[in-house]
């Protein structure tokens, strides 16, 4: 039986171990978890998700607070209008986070970053061209467009210097979202240089409807693959979404997958940005405490766990500090549903708003517990230690464990010795 080690995946003039750490916003990704998946020649990836609050916390750096003090006689206004982010200080944010991750990096694979056409921060346009740009001049590998549709975002860097040099992924769910990419992208020239298809079992926004059930991922990516082979394109095609073990990985590399996306396994590292308090509640998840709900602002369904203390949680919209879900017109789905409910309760009243959460404010605090399906699993990765709590994992660990595992074996983790020690557990 072959493990994910006898695969490789081409990309950038490399050989690379076809294993990608997806890109989980608000620093939960972090860049140490980015640069341990490139140190062992994978693909690691970063996220420009709240990337400003993200430098603050790294670095020190205070933008969040002068974007509050320049908009804080707005804080009590329900229209959010005027309320725009500092295009400069943006890029300086990107700049920033990309390049101190990218000027640490070591080893022989890439570091990419995530960026979501959903973050539309008042001007939806204006910023994601600044965080591309930003993010190319700063030296990244590759960007992997998510997050929606992105028919327009490759022709905001069509003039960087950059625009053929750096590799440019897009994510989709189905078929037909990677034809509207392609044929809206036809006339740059520019084909994606890989494809990644996240199924209905990923973590945190979902590409499908509430019938996400209906939907199997083999079948989405074979329909891909089919549709490749037809038009003689070599795009490689990265399977995402509920690939808990080396040999889940396998079985989409044999039918001809370019590499796998994962995730949610490395939530529980000591690399991961979570704080270890939120790691315990992931690993002592089970089934019955996920779910997939519709409180996002951006209306897709979302994944996580039922216990996240966002979920119905009525805090003030705090736009003049994020405001990251803005649209065009300073409209949040989130300040409609806080303001009906304190209309309907009252403004001295205490409410909850159940029908949709503040994303910005609770993804910053790790207050909304995104996962993917199988994080009930993580309990079985890992130990259980005498005082109650799980062992946290190394990213080396679970990466090596991808990478050389076989029949659904995970391997558990040890106190001393090589990542390839230690007693094991059959999952299926």
């Amino acid at each position: 039986m072959k493990c994910v080690n006898d695969f490789r995946l081409r990309l950038a003039g490399r050989e690379l171990v076809p294993i990608i750490v997806g890109g989980m916003g608000v620093d939960i990704s972090a860049a140490c978890l980015a640069l341990e998946a490139a140190r062992m020649g994978g693909i690691g990836h970063i996220s420009d998700a709240m990337v400003p609050t993200v430098s603050d916390r790294r670095f020190r750096t205070k933008f969040v607070a002068e974007k509050l003090k320049q908009y804080k006689y707005n804080v009590l206004n329900n229209d959010k209008a005027d309320v725009q982010f500092n295009l400069a200080r943006l890029a300086e944010a990107t700049a920033l986070h990309v390049g101190r991750t990218m000027e640490a990096k070591k080893g022989p694979g890439l570091i990419f970053i995530n960026c979501m056409e959903k973050l539309t921060m008042n001007a939806p346009r204006e910023t994601l061209r600044v965080r591309l740009i930003a993010a190319l001049d700063a030296g990244i590998d590759g960007i992997t467009l998510g997050a929606g549709l992105h028919l327009g975002s490759l022709s905001l860097v069509q003039d960087h210097p950059r625009f053929h040099d750096a590799k440019f992924g897009i994510i989709v769910s189905s078929l037909r979202a990677l034809l509207l990419f392609l044929r809206k992208n036809a006339r740059l020239g520019r084909l994606p240089d890989y494809i990644v298809v996240e199924g209905p079992l990923a973590g945190g926004h979902l590409g499908f409807g509430m019938d996400w059930a209906q939907y199997d991922l083999k079948t989405i990516v074979a329909e891909i693959l089919q549709y490749l082979a037809e038009q003689g394109l070599d795009i490689p095609v990265i399977p995402a979404g509920g690939i808990f073990t080396g040999s889940d990985a396998v079985e989409f590399l044999e039918s001809g997958a370019g590499a796998v996306q994962v995730a949610t396994r490395f939530t529980v590292t000591n690399e991961c940005g979570l704080p270890e308090k939120v790691k315990q509640e992931y690993l002592h998840a089970r089934e019955e405490d996920i779910e997939v709900n519709l409180i996002s602002p951006t209306g897709y369904p979302m994944r996580m766990l039922k216990g996240s203390p966002g979920i119905g949680a009525a805090i003030r919209p705090n736009c003049e500090a994020y405001g990251y879900l803005l649209d065009n017109s300073g409209h949040c789905a989130y300040i409609d549903a806080y303001n009906n409910e304190r209309e309907a309760r009252g403004a001295d009243a205490d409410f909850s708003v159940k029908e949709k959460s503040c994303l910005c404010t609770h993804m910053r605090n790790f207050a909304i517990w995104t996962c993917g399906h199988y994080a009930y699993r993580l309990k079985d990765t890992t130990h259980l230690l005498p005082d109650g709590s799980y062992a946290l994992l190394t990213a080396e660990h679970v990466f090596h464990d991808y990478q050389y595992s076989k029949e659904h074996e995970i391997r558990l983790p040890v106190p001393v010795g090589p990542p390839e020690a230690g007693p094991v557990r059959q999952i299926r």
